[in-house]
Parts: C-alpha cells; structure tokens; sequence
C-alpha cells in the first residue's frame, strides 16, 4: 500500500502507515476516538457506521491526515451487510491487521420493563454487531498473516447500575466472545483483546444525561457521574481509543484474552462513603 501523505526525508513514517483497520461505530464516541486516532497514526481505517451524515463528516475531519478514513454505511446488527462490507474490504483493501468492535447502544429497563424487540435491539447490535463483524472480518487477518481485535465492553460487565438489564447482559456476553476468541484464533497469529470504559463523554452518554437531567443542564449529570469516579470525572473518547490502540499494536503481542478496565477507577471504589466524603 503506498503512503498517501510520506513523511519529510529522515522522518519516521506513522507507526500505522501501511496497515488497514476496521472499526465499527467508527462515526462518533469510541470507535470514532479509535479513527481519529488510527487515521493520526498513518492508518487506512474502514469505518462501518449506520449514521452515513457523521461518516462523512468524519473522513472531512481527517482531510490532510497520514492516513485516510474509508466510510461503509453498515448496520451491525445486520448479518448480511457486514457479508457485503468483508467482501468490499477484501476486494478494495486486501487483507487486514485490526478490527475493533465499538458499536453499541445503551436501553434502559428492568427485565420485565424491556420489551423484546429492545431486548433484541440491545443483543443484536452490542453482541450480535461482534460477533458478525469478528465472523466476516477474522478471515481477512488471517489472510493477512495475523493481527488483532479489541472489543470494547463495559465496567457494567463487572458491576451494574438499576435498570440496565439488558445492556449489562451484552456487554457481559461481549467478555466472554473476546476471550472465546483468543482462545480459537492464537494459533492463526491473532490476538484478541477486550477494553471497559467507564462513563465516557460520547453522544450516548450525553444521550443518557439527557434522560435523567430534568430541569438541569446534561453537564451536570454528565460531571455527576463522572465524580463516581475515583478520577473524579468522566472519560475523553481519546482516553480510551490510547488503550485501543496499544492492544492493537506491537507493544502488546504477548497480550491476549485481556480485559482492561479503563474505567478511571469507577470498579475499584466501593459505594460506601467515609463520613467527610458525604459531609
């Protein structure tokens, strides 16, 4: 693949230059920190979004950038339109070297609160949107010699809120795909890895604080949330594409079946507060 932006004479090219990478969701939130990121690192990056508007926006954002966003309007909780993206990747890009699985959508209500065409809706992007993305686009790694993918989860994998039944369920579920795979794909040079952010500033959480928010600004919410942290403030998309991006790259190929939290401490604080922190 030829550099479309080669750097200076005696510059060293961006350490993602030459290599492709899906990633879904790659339109906003995390996958879209995840392009950015990529794009910035010298990628080729194919993003498969359903939201065709911020896609191009995005590949406009990246105008001049070492690498280039390719955008694929795909609806992940669709089988047969991740098919027809693996062979568009396939015929346009050859192999690749990474895949990240960062769609999803967030619903609230109790078991009996969530009716099953939302319970289908949660499953079938945040579970089913991997499963048939790493099912289309695992082959093209492993024609490629091998890669990774990351998977992105929740700190809802380990502890939940009230009323998040389903969305705790995938991204639960999401767990144990990344680590079902690390297992059955080592042997082809692909290491699969998964990442739990905590609250993260994207447009679902905003999404989120808005339905909560009241008669208050989804600021408020947004930095009440995020003082559950032991950080005290919520997440940068960037903050997490970081992670994504070292679980991806060289500096990492002895990790796989991993989970990491990138969750600002959110897990390791008990809910139980000490007198002066509730005075």
């Amino acid at each position: 693949m030829t550099d479309r932006h080669p750097p200076a004479p005696g510059v060293p090219a961006p350490a993602w230059t030459g290599r492709t990478a899906v990633v879904t969701g790659a339109a906003a939130g995390i996958g879209g920190g995840v392009a950015d990121l990529l794009v910035e690192l010298g990628a080729t990056v194919v993003g498969l979004d359903r939201d065709a508007a911020a896609l191009d926006a995005a590949v406009a954002r990246h105008a001049g950038a070492p690498g280039r966003l390719v955008p694929m309007t795909v609806d992940v909780a669709d089988p047969a339109a991740l098919d027809d993206a693996a062979r568009r990747v396939r015929d346009e890009h050859g192999g690749l070297d990474a895949v990240v699985c960062a769609a999803g959508v967030q619903r609230y209500g109790t078991v009996d609160e969530t009716d099953p065409a939302t319970y289908a809706e949660v499953m079938g992007v945040n579970v089913g949107g991997a499963f048939h993305t790493c099912r289309t686009m695992i082959p093209l790694v492993r024609a490629n010699g091998g890669g990774a993918v990351v998977v992105v989860s929740s700190a809802q994998a380990y502890a939940t809120q009230r009323g998040v039944a389903a969305y705790t369920a995938s991204k639960t579920a999401l767990l144990g795909l990344a680590r079902a795979m690390a297992v059955d794909h080592a042997a082809d040079g692909i290491r699969v890895n998964s990442v739990s952010p905590g609250s993260v500033d994207t447009p679902m959480l905003r999404w989120a604080a808005g339905l909560f928010a009241g008669d208050r600004p989804a600021d408020e919410v947004v930095a009440e949330w995020g003082r559950a942290h032991a950080l005290g403030r919520v997440a940068t998309p960037r903050e997490v594409a970081e992670v994504v991006e070292f679980l991806l790259g060289d500096r990492a190929s002895f990790v796989t079946g991993a989970d990491v939290k990138v969750d600002g401490g959110l897990s390791a604080r008990l809910a139980a507060a000490l007198p002066e922190e509730t005075s």
